[in-house]
């Protein structure tokens, strides 16, 4: 099936949950709105957009899911919201009360707070998800951890077959290499880096992981330049970095393949 013929299936899909008379388990939320932003992320996943939450982590999973299976994308909305969960490949995910209870100030879109939030929530054992909580527990909250994205890849993504390459200490480049193998054969990778110094090209003296983004092929390297294409705040854009940089800013790639 054809990228064009999956997109084609999940408007089908988002058309029958639109039809459906069946009731949310989110009250804040609106079921027009959620459609609308729905349709919209199943044509064009960039929309995908954390806002001003800390979610990275999970909006970098959910982006390779709504670009990889739409279908299953539109599912597991659907789910979220009349289920209040989803199945993944081994356990159920599901939203407590409390995190359904929220509206308000999101600060993101609600399809994507909806999403994003059910998923951070499902693997946090001390700090609550809150969408309005002061910034530094929302950031508490809202930290992904290598093992996680990894986690997701398996029991979300689905992807049988996942690597996690340390790249802080060495092997850098090999990590790249390797992410630009399992994207070129339908897998996908995300990279841990420090945003300030690699994307936003600050000079961080002491960096430190604080970003993952999804890295999505056409690696190019020389004597002394990088340069990939990823997924981050709800655009792609094309990184660019000397050795150094790279070195100094990249901390871990999680690979998943078929």
């Amino acid at each position: 099936m054809t990228d064009r013929e999956r997109r084609r299936v999940a408007e089908g899909k988002i058309d029958q949950f639109a039809r459906s008379r069946m009731s949310g388990m989110w009250a804040q939320l609106k079921k027009p709105t959620l459609i609308e932003q729905l349709r919209t992320r199943v044509r064009d996943p960039l929309r995908i957009n954390q806002g001003k939450q800390p979610f990275c982590g999970p909006a970098s999973i959910v982006f390779a899911l709504a670009q990889n299976d739409p279908v299953r994308y539109v599912q597991i909305c659907r789910n979220i919201y009349q289920l209040g969960g989803f199945y993944g490949k081994t356990k159920w995910v599901m939203a407590s009360e409390s995190l359904r209870k929220q509206g308000g100030k999101l600060q993101m879109p609600q399809l994507d707070w909806m999403v994003l939030a059910t998923l951070r929530e499902a693997e946090n054992e001390i700090f609550p998800v809150i969408a309005d909580a002061p910034e530094l527990l929302r950031n508490l909250s809202g930290m992904t951890k290598p093992w996680e994205m990894s986690g997701w890849t398996e029991e979300v993504l689905q992807y049988p077959n996942v690597e996690c390459h340390q790249a802080y200490l060495g092997g850098d480049i090999e990590a790249l290499e390797a992410a630009d193998r399992a994207v070129a054969s339908g897998g996908v990778a995300f990279a841990l880096v420090n945003a300030e110094g690699l994307l936003l090209e600050q000079s961080i003296p002491i960096p430190y992981p604080s970003h993952w983004i999804v890295l999505l092929g056409h690696l190019k390297t020389d004597d002394d330049r990088i340069a990939f294409n990823v997924y981050t705040w709800a655009q792609q854009r094309r990184v660019s970095c000397d050795r150094a940089s790279l070195k100094k800013y990249l901390w871990d790639v999680i690979v998943g393949c078929p």
